[in-house]
């Protein structure tokens, strides 16, 4: 016993200083890992890690001229794992220009109808800049005619605004992962043509078919739907969708028929046998 007790302070000093040389170790090596991570998260070629560690191009561009379905957008690009200073806004085509003059994008969410003019031009931009950058078209236009051109100027993928909120996400991770999404209503709309053969040869009726035309299929049945004298609400409820998208819909039915009213359009498409 007594052999031992002048041996217990160095044996002590031991284990201390043993113990700190542990934590020591630990220390440096969370500091080393909290430094590979932070790199990883450095905007780096276009590119981030988000906290999924999922890939995401940034800077992305949303060219949409409303309020509420540019902070729908907005929303759904958080949930993907984006930040609002990886986010560029734009209403009308002239604001997107300026924008992409000014740095490289990388994911672009782009309407077709701005006040402007056609969401094709900056799409064919775009493209003109950039062939790797990701174009994505979110439009109320659901014509064949709208997605052939989108995708001839360079879109990768095309959805409607219609579309719910998990719906236009699966589109954009879609893109992101390789994919080229096409929306199901106008994929099918193609694939009823295709199978029925429709081809237009008559020329003498090319001049109704245009008027037809002049509306795309849904903007037609809510034309219809207020010709019956429904409100937005009614309507939206009639479609199942939201109220901004029946909104959306009817402006682009003003712009079409050049009218200012809902009363003036209906009277419009009756004339030009739309309705």
């Amino acid at each position: 016993m007594d052999e031992w007790e002048p041996k217990q302070p160095l044996g002590l000093f031991l284990c201390f200083y043993i113990s700190l040389k542990v934590i020591k170790l630990l220390i440096f090596r969370d500091i080393l890992c909290i430094v590979f991570f932070a790199i990883l998260s450095i905007r780096k070629g276009g590119w981030l890690v988000s906290e999924l560690e999922t890939i995401l191009p940034v800077p992305v561009l949303v060219v949409e001229d409303e309020d509420l379905i540019q902070e729908r957008l907005r929303l759904i690009l958080t949930e993907l794992g984006y930040n609002d200073e990886m986010l560029i806004f734009a209403k009308n085509l002239q604001q997107a220009f300026l924008e992409i003059d000014q740095q490289p994008i990388s994911l672009a969410l782009v309407d077709l109808g701005l006040p402007d003019g056609n969401g094709i031009e900056l799409i064919e931009k775009l493209r003109a800049l950039d062939s790797n950058v990701l174009i994505l078209v979110i439009s109320a236009w659901s014509t064949q005619e709208s997605l052939f051109s989108a995708i001839k100027a360079g879109a990768t993928g095309y959805v409607l605004k219609e579309r719910d909120d998990a719906e236009v996400l699966l589109a954009i991770r879609s893109i992101l992962r390789g994919g080229a999404p096409i929306d199901p209503f106008i994929a099918q709309e193609i694939l009823k043509q295709i199978s029925a053969q429709a081809i237009p040869t008559a020329s003498d009726e090319k001049s109704t078919d245009q008027d037809a035309d002049l509306l795309t299929s849904r903007e037609t049945e809510i034309l219809d739907l207020v010709a019956q004298g429904m409100s937005n609400r009614e309507i939206a409820e009639q479609l199942n969708v939201s109220k901004y998208t029946v909104e959306s819909h009817i402006k682009h039915i003003y712009r079409k028929l050049s009218v200012t009213k809902r009363t003036k359009a209906v009277i419009a498409a009756r004339t030009l046998g739309i309705l």
